[in-house]
């Protein structure tokens, strides 16, 4: 890239092996499923290309197996502009895989094989800390290692970046060595439960959250849009946008490479929350995790009045 990226992804790579089916399977019962795709995946992959669709300058740090989906990752990330300085493949390991079931109404289940993914450390991080302190925003989730996201967020305190956690797959609880060190905590509604216990309103367990030390709470809700919560001050609510849903594969990771991408280009929290917002809704428009990510002019066209700069 001719440019220093303004957002850095710690990385998961998957590629995602997708069925349709008319409802979730028993506990050992076989059912038919239609329509077998396979396409690329992997919670950070996504984000990466989600924000570099909305112009962001975007650098990956990841570490994929030695095979075709490591290629598959590789051609991609180059393709969509992305950064792979980077990125590892390390010889004689498979890459990730998540096998997705796509019910009627667009929702679905994963189930995720993470591969070279768990050989992500500290170590690899740190060999990129040039990359991180160039950076604005630094962005990572629970699909990577949490002693590689420990390393970026403190390399990128150091630097004065923006670190945003996606807390997805969910955890039951955030680790502390790691809440400190987050200035924006993006969990579904789901995630913001199984972190705080599952008890209380969603603002409860927001705030929950940001006493343990997390800058912000930024809860997305499917439908209903998402709801920020910053310190003390009033809970900000922006709705969603309705669409007529093909899936929901990767609408979370289009809002969460969205909201980087916004947040290295200048926008606050508010704002970044409704281009991200935006993103997502267009992102179901159309099957597979990729194929709906929008570009800038559709979010911009989908919210207005463009992208916000506050």
């Amino acid at each position: 890239m001719s440019s220093a990226p303004a957002v850095v992804v710690i990385a998961s790579w998957n590629v995602d092996l997708c069925l349709r089916v008319e409802r979730q399977p028993q506990r050992g019962e076989t059912i038919t499923g239609q329509g077998f795709t396979t396409s690329p995946g992997g919670k950070g992959s996504n984000a990466a290309i989600a924000a570099a669709r909305q112009g962001a300058a975007v650098a990956v740090i990841a570490r994929i197996g030695d095979d075709d989906f490591g290629r598959m990752g590789l051609d991609l990330w180059s393709r969509e502009g992305i950064d792979i300085a980077a990125v590892t493949q390390a010889s004689g390991e498979r890459s990730g895989v998540a096998q997705i079931l796509i019910y009627p109404d667009g929702d679905n289940s994963i189930v995720v094989a993470p591969g070279a993914n768990t050989g992500l450390d500290a170590t690899l991080v740190g060999r990129a800390a040039s990359l991180i302190c160039q950076a604005r925003v630094v962005i990572a989730n629970f699909e990577v290692p949490l002693e590689a996201i420990r390393e970026a967020f403190t390399l990128a305190r150091q630097a004065g970046a923006l670190t945003v956690l996606n807390p997805a797959p969910a955890r039951a609880c955030l680790p502390s060595e790691l809440a400190g060190l987050v200035d924006l905590l993006t969990p579904n509604e789901t995630e913001a439960a199984t972190l705080t216990g599952g008890t209380g309103e969603i603002a409860d367990q927001a705030q929950r959250l940001i006493d343990q030390g997390v800058g912000a709470v930024l809860i997305t809700r499917g439908t209903q849009g998402v709801s920020l919560f910053h310190g003390r001050e009033e809970p900000l609510h922006i709705d969603g946008h309705p669409m007529q849903v093909q899936d929901t594969i990767g609408a979370g990771d289009t809002f969460n490479g969205a909201l980087a991408a916004a947040l290295s280009q200048g926008c606050g929290l508010e704002a970044a929350a409704r281009i991200g917002n935006a993103a997502a809704a267009l992102s179901v428009s159309k099957a597979g995790a990729i194929a709906g990510m929008p570009g800038r002019e559709a979010v911009a066209a989908l919210l207005g009045d463009g992208p916000l700069v506050s």
